[in-house]
């Protein structure tokens, strides 16, 4: 979970000299990408998305301009829509 929150972070962060922040849908877009790619924990993603944290970290720390609208549906269980 650790790594999850490490990730997103990352991509988030208004503060790298070397890329600018991602917003939220593209953040959790690439870290789908990650899950179906197996680089990431798919049952950790999953409870990192339904439990909302995602959003508290958001509302707490992101611009609100980066802060746009998230379809964790495609997100979740999408390997059952293979």
């Amino acid at each position: 979970m650790m790594a999850i929150a490490d990730i997103f972070e990352a991509l988030t962060a208004p503060d790298r000299p070397y890329r600018k922040a991602k917003t939220l849908s593209e953040s959790i877009h690439i870290m789908s990408c990650m899950k179906r790619d197996q680089h990431i924990d798919p049952d950790l993603f999953e409870l990192f998305l339904v439990s909302g944290v995602y959003r508290d970290y958001a509302a707490q720390f992101m611009n609100k301009e980066r802060i746009d609208n998230v379809d964790i549906g495609r997100c979740v269980h999408d390997e059952l829509a293979r």
